[in-house]
């Protein structure tokens, strides 16, 4: 089974298109230790030639020009895509307006919780996805879902869905709904992805905590792709760039006695990758002090068009 990391950073990207934090500045100079990143999304093949991305980052376009597996071959169709589906794990905008650049009358599947896909359906925007060719697939939560590609043969790779803590996301938040703002637990899934040779690892790109019971499911773990949006939970506020902690926002942070570095030490994970870092987050550069404590804690970071086979 292969994996790549189409991007790496939270919503937004890495650097945000208007922010002026010394970590935006550095990536905007070039420097080799801040490389930018674009939006969160992986993609998922077990033969290299047919793909499902996990996740439509708005800069999709951008992720499938850096990486050449995912775009027709010479030998293809005049009308062709390696991408056999898309599998959403909520509904954030930096997870579903990617979409878009797949309007093209271009058969794929498309997976999400029913939650998920009504949201979808209701807003209008999305009806550029041709539903003669574009088919809306149910994602049911504890539940094994084979991946067929576009001609309904099993792609050698399929999902276990789960509920982890978090929230509806952003434009969806209904106040008068209590501090949850109305989510529901298919608003905030994780994924056991298992390919044809029976290897699994976890994508978790969104968690606002980490209970027993998730700790219990992670251990022995071969890889896992966890949520690494904040270093620290109210950074964004201390640097004067944001008014929102990161769990308001729904995800743990990296650093602390609460934060995932410290929680996940408590567990065997061969091998631990934070995806969905957020432009503020310290650890995005090559030689901060942050980045080594991630580094010596087991932590890689991950960047875009990194492979991992499994």
């Amino acid at each position: 089974m292969f994996i790549k990391v189409l991007g790496a950073a939270a919503g937004g990207g890495y650097p945000q298109w208007n922010c002026n934090h010394p970590n935006s500045r550095l990536a905007r100079l070039k420097t080799s230790n801040a490389v930018p990143r674009t939006q969160s999304s992986i993609a998922v093949s077990s033969d290299k030639k047919k793909w499902f991305i996990f996740n439509a980052s708005p800069d999709l376009r951008q992720q499938l020009w850096d990486n050449p597996e995912l775009m027709p071959s010479p030998d293809d169709p005049l009308r062709y895509s390696p991408i056999m589906g898309v599998i959403l794990t909520n509904a954030d905008v930096d997870h579903t307006a990617g979409l878009i650049n797949l309007r093209e009358s271009q058969k794929f599947n498309l997976y999400a919780t029913n939650r998920v896909l009504d949201v979808i359906g209701k807003n209008s925007i999305f009806n550029v996805l041709n539903p003669k060719f574009v088919k809306k697939l149910p994602i049911k939560l504890a539940n094994i879902l084979e991946l067929n590609d576009t001609e309904d043969n099993f792609s050698g790779i399929s999902i276990k869905p789960f509920s982890v803590p978090g929230k509806v996301a952003l434009w969806l938040e209904d106040e008068s709904k209590g501090k949850n703002f109305g989510s529901v637990e298919e608003d905030t899934i994780a994924l056991e992805v298992t390919g044809a040779n029976n290897k699994k690892f976890f994508y978790i790109p969104a968690c606002a905590s980490i209970p027993e019971w998730l700790l219990t499911k992670l251990d022995n773990s071969e890889l896992v792709f966890f949520d690494g949006t904040l270093w620290q939970d109210d950074e964004m506020i201390k640097q004067n760039v944001g008014i929102k902690t990161g769990k308001r926002m729904g995800h743990i942070s990296m650093s602390g006695e609460e934060g995932s570095i410290e929680i996940l030490n408590k567990i065997n994970i061969k091998r631990k990758v934070f995806i969905h870092i957020n432009t503020t987050n310290p650890a995005l550069l090559e030689d901060s002090n942050e980045r080594k404590i991630a580094k010596e804690n087991g932590w890689e970071i991950a960047y875009d068009t990194m492979e991992i086979k499994l």
